[in-house]
Parts: structure tokens; sequence; C-alpha cells
């Protein structure tokens, strides 16, 4: 296959100035999916019986969900920021008691945090819902439409700052170049860590401000940990299928981490685009020219968030889903690669897929995996992956059996299924 390949447009020697605010060995769950807000009894209160679990599976961090008022009942459409007890997850104090009994395992909690955009509570005297109201009774995040940029203009009074990153049709764009609106904001979720506990945050919908001001909220709230969702489209070829050559996808991501200050992190969706088509008989798509894995976790691993689905991707939405007979696959590769990885709710409990990724997961603690490990890739062929990580693991997925004399005779099987296996040495 005769590839033209475009070099990196970010600089390695970028990388070593870059820091990251969470530990070394950070194992990220989503602790929701897009039906957790219709759970009888409440979400939180379900998530309850969870935490024992995903103690015991080395889980570090849980991304819960949208915790605000909102005019959508999954969170996203968030309105007073301050009001936590009209939420369908449930209320203020349920929260806060799920949050201390995953402090009491030693695992913190990571809020969504959804501040592109913001649903008004009011109309104005023409009827336009841009009157935005903070939940408080002192007048918090109380705003008008100068909160709103000046380009969205089936809310604005055109009074607010050009909007700074991608547009959101579907609720006012909050005009983040205001400072008024970044102290607010940066009050409120210092308040979200003061007062209901919370230790990091989870960014919804990240390019709809400049990087920037993502630097400014980073700056003002130090979160223990930090990942901004920056969506966008793979490129495709004419047969429908990603293109080889990813570069432009994973150095955007790579930008827009260092734009906003280096110490957030990004997730990695080059590498689930990726390693979505290549577990389809088309593995030799996971390594780049340069013998590197060819998602963010190729050139910037310390900020790169991997993933396998989550409630967007996959659950009942279902975007941009990771082949369902190869889930497994997907996590071989991602609990034993660099970067840090995040493990879906339905995945791990409703799938019956538990006691695979756990073992997985024993793997990546006993032997010290983390965000910065090294990868040597040792095949790549369309039905074979195999890779050895900082000298101590080696990981194959795909559908051939045999690997040759890839495996050396002191790596002994640690985990295995259906077409993936895991070797540690001895």
């Amino acid at each position: 296959m005769n590839m033209k390949f475009s070099k990196l447009l970010l600089p390695l020697c970028c990388f070593s100035v870059l820091l990251t605010l969470s530990a070394a060995s950070t194992l990220l769950f989503q602790g929701f999916n897009w039906e957790s807000c219709n759970k009888q009894g409440g979400w939180y209160n379900s998530l309850m019986n969870t935490v024992d679990q995903l103690a015991q599976a080395g889980v570090t961090h849980v991304w819960l969900p949208p915790p605000t008022h909102s005019v959508s009942a999954q969170g996203y459409l968030p309105g007073k920021l301050y009001d936590l007890d009209d939420s369908r997850y449930g209320n203020a104090a349920e929260l806060k008691s799920l949050i201390n009994a995953f402090h009491q395992k030693g695992i913190k909690c990571v809020a969504d945090i959804v501040i592109n955009h913001r649903c008004g509570t009011k109309q104005d005297g023409s009827g336009i819902w841009c009157i935005f109201e903070g939940g408080r009774s002192d007048g918090k995040l109380d705003w008008g439409p100068h909160f709103i940029c000046r380009d969205d203009t089936a809310y604005s009074d055109g009074t607010g700052n050009l909007d700074s990153g991608a547009p959101y049709p579907d609720a006012p764009d909050i005009d983040h170049l205001n400072p008024t609106a970044q102290q607010g904001l940066i009050e409120w979720m210092n308040w979200l860590k003061t007062e209901i506990g919370f230790d990091g945050w989870r960014f919804d919908f990240a390019k709809g401000y400049a990087a920037s001001v993502m630097k400014i909220y980073m700056q003002g709230t130090s979160p223990d940990f930090a990942v901004g969702e920056i969506w966008n489209s793979l490129s495709y070829g004419n047969d429908g299928k990603p293109n080889y050559n990813q570069d432009s996808h994973r150095n955007e991501l790579a930008n827009w981490v260092q734009g906003a200050g280096g110490a957030i992190t990004a997730f990695d969706f080059t590498t689930k685009g990726i390693l979505q088509a290549a577990v389809q008989g088309e593995l030799w798509r996971m390594i780049d020219p340069n013998g590197k894995p060819t998602g963010l976790i190729g050139i910037m691993p310390r900020n790169a968030v991997t993933f396998i689905d989550n409630h967007d991707t996959g659950s009942t939405q279902k975007r941009w889903p990771f082949p369902s007979d190869k889930v497994m696959q997907g996590y071989a590769y991602i609990l034993t690669h660099p970067g840090v990885p995040s493990i879906f709710y339905d995945h791990f409990f409703d799938w019956g897929l538990m006691e695979g990724i756990k073992q997985l997961t024993a793997v990546r603690t006993r032997n010290g995996i983390n965000q910065s490990s090294s990868v040597k890739i040792m095949a790549a062929d369309a039905d074979l992956y195999v890779a050895m990580i900082d000298g101590k693991v080696i990981v194959k997925i795909g559908p051939r059996y045999s690997v040759g004399n890839l495996i050396p005779p002191n790596f002994k099987i640690a985990t295995s299924g259906q077409d993936y296996c895991v070797w540690e040495k001895q």
C-alpha cells in the first residue's frame, strides 16, 4: 500500500513542558449513560451500590453526570447552575453522600461541566428566552442577554463579544470573553469543589470557546483532573473508511491542549476512530510512520484520555459506536497502553464484561502502566497487533492465533479472551 504521510504539526520537543495535574496512574470511569436520568429511585442512589466494585477495579476517578437544573433530562441544557436539587439524577444531598462514599474509597469525582451554552429561565420583553437565573437568592449567575455572544442572533441583544469557538444552535451561546462571566463560572466551579466535594472537571463541548479561555478556567479552579471534549470528524476516504493518516486530527487535539495551558487532558477521539476501524480486519492502522501509536497517545500520551464508547457514541444514542463484538479487544488495547483509559458504565455493569475488564486493570496496576508508559509495536498486520509496554507487558489483539516467535519465553499469559491476550514478564 503506497501512502503519503504528512509530518507531525506539533514538535515532540514541546511535550516535555506539558504537565498534567493528576497522578500518573489515573483510571477514569464514566458513571452514567444516556438513560441514567430515568432511573427509578434516582441515579445517585443507584451508584452508591457500585462504589466497592469500582474501588476493587482500581478506578481512581469517577465522571458523574451534569449535576444542575436543566431543560433536558440528561443535563446538557443547563439553566440554574447553582440549583442541584432540580436534577433528574437526584438532589444535592444525595450527590454529596455519593461523593463522600467514593472519597472514603480513595476515588475522586469529576463533574460534567456544561458551560459553553446555557438556557434562559425567563423571557425578555420581546419573548426571547435570554434571562438567566443562577438559582440563588444573592443573584449570582443572574445574567441578561449581554452575556450571550452577539453572533448568536436568535438570543443575543448584540452587545456581547463574538463567539470565540464553534456555534451551538440548541441554546444561547455564552460569551466566554466576558470577564464577569468568566469570574462567575470560576466561582461556581470552586463552589462545586468546596461545597459539594467535586475534585475535577469534564468539560462538555469544549470546542465552543477558545482554548485560551479554558486556560483561564483551569488556572482559576485548579482541578485535580480535567478533560475536555473536542469531538471533530476524522478524515475519510471515498470508501467511507477513515484515512490512514489522521495526523491533522490528533494535532488539533494536541494544539488545543497546549492552548489551554498544557495541564488539561483531551478525549482521544483519534484513537477511538482508528481503533474501531482497525479491529475490523485492518490492524495495520495502529502504527504510524514513526512506529508510534496513531492517536493522540502517540504524540502526547500524558494528555490523552482513551475510551471505547461514552453516553454519546454508545448507549442508546449510538452516534459512533465501537463494534459491539470487539469491545474487549478495545479495552485490551487502551488498558495496556499509555494515556488515561476511561471505562464506560454500560460495558462494565450491563454487558457482562466486568471480570474481563478487571483482569486488564489488574495487569495495568501491577505493572505500573501509566500516562507516559513506553510502547514498542512489534506487529501491526491486518489480523494481528502486538505491542510491548514498558518492557513488562505484551498485548495482542486480532483474530490471528499464532504470534510466531514474538513473545519471549520469560513472558507468561496474564489474561485472555476472544481475539486478545496479555502477557506479563516473569
